[in-house]
């Protein structure tokens, strides 16, 4: 880590992070520290920061737009707990997570579609429960039906920068993570995300939704 930081806006950046219950976004951290010069200012606050942790025990990082101190991942396994109680998704779960992270946003139906059966809707209870999926807005289609997107929680669950970063079908099948009909679902997703629409794909970017 290298020496204390001077700027007076970083400082208090620091602080207001260190003491954050969850990841803000730099317009949530302008009002905590009250910079009324503009979200220029606190970016630059931000990347001092973050140059002050690069390298440490400690690191601040950025996903989806929120940032928020973390344990630096070679140093995780110290901490790590003897009695680990991992979230335990269904295959429904699994697939209709997958499915909304790369279309996003998506509707129940449009789900349902790609995967071949229908979705309970305590499928997605179960995945907005965790935190990962949010409703997001509707559908200006008949019915208007809900959409979904995923979260910046979703993003730092997965170690996620932004939801360029999520694994393409190559990485999966490298990793042997997929099996055979694993492998022609996903084939048959990435297929479809290459058939969407600039405006969809503008909404995949992993815009903060602030």
């Amino acid at each position: 880590m290298s020496e204390a930081i001077e700027n007076p806006l970083a400082r208090l950046v620091e602080a207001a992070l260190f003491a954050a219950e969850a990841p803000m976004a730099p317009a949530e951290i302008a009002a905590v520290v009250g910079d009324g010069d503009g979200i220029g200012d606190i970016r630059g606050a931000l990347a001092a920061v973050a140059a002050r942790y690069a390298g440490g025990g400690v690191e601040l990082v950025e996903r989806g737009g929120r940032w928020h101190f973390q344990t630096a991942a070679d140093c995780a396994h110290i901490l790590r707990r003897e009695r680990e109680e991992p979230r335990k998704l269904s295959r429904a779960a699994i697939e209709t997570l997958a499915i909304i992270a790369y279309h996003e946003p998506v509707s129940r139906p449009e789900i349902e579609a790609i995967r071949g059966v229908q979705t309970s809707k305590g499928t997605l209870d179960v995945l907005m429960e965790a935190g990962w999926v949010r409703p997001a807005g509707r559908r200006e289609v008949p019915g208007r039906p809900l959409i979904f997107a995923t979260t910046p929680a979703f993003l730092a669950h997965f170690g996620l920068a932004t939801r360029r970063d999520l694994p393409g079908i190559e990485d999966l099948k490298a990793a042997g993570l997929l099996d055979p009909v694993d492998e022609a679902m996903m084939a048959m997703d990435f297929a479809a995300v290459d058939g969407l629409d600039d405006a969809s794909a503008g909404d995949r970017d992993g815009d903060d939704p602030d």
